[in-house]
């Protein structure tokens, strides 16, 4: 019989845990238990129209119809304008997408080692007020 050492059991748990929270098609329950800490103002909405050119436009396109010259090969980064969100439409279920990544492949990565949640939500402002209204 093969001993197996306790030392790799945090290590695997955590790995378990990062997939199990990432978003994946479908949205998450969490996600939509989530309510939105940041009011939609002028000022998150600028914020987060910064945060977006600066994070996500290389990928999305700087308008944000999934059209970036730099997304990876084989991919096809979500158009943010339009009305299907295949990963959940609440805003709870897009902060997570954005600071956790999109799974199952993770052709997306989170941010939330290079954003706060406060920038995560401006940036969840900005993409509403450049949605379908």
């Amino acid at each position: 019989m093969r001993r197996v050492t306790t030392a790799l059991i945090p290590v695997l748990v955590c790995a378990w845990a990062a997939v199990a929270v990432a978003q994946n098609p479908g949205g998450s329950d969490a996600g939509k238990k989530m309510k939105n800490p940041v009011p939609a103002t002028a000022e998150s909405v600028a914020a987060g129209k910064a945060l977006f050119t600066k994070n996500c436009r290389f990928c999305h396109g700087a308008d944000a119809k999934g059209n970036g010259p730099m997304a990876p090969e084989g991919t096809h980064p979500s158009n943010l304008t339009d009305d299907k969100w295949d990963r959940g439409s609440t805003d709870g279920e897009i902060f997570l997408v954005i600071r956790d990544g999109a799974g199952p492949k993770f052709d997306m990565k989170g941010y939330k080692s290079k954003m706060s949640e406060t920038d995560i939500w401006n940036v969840v402002n900005f993409l509403r007020s450049i949605g379908p209204k």
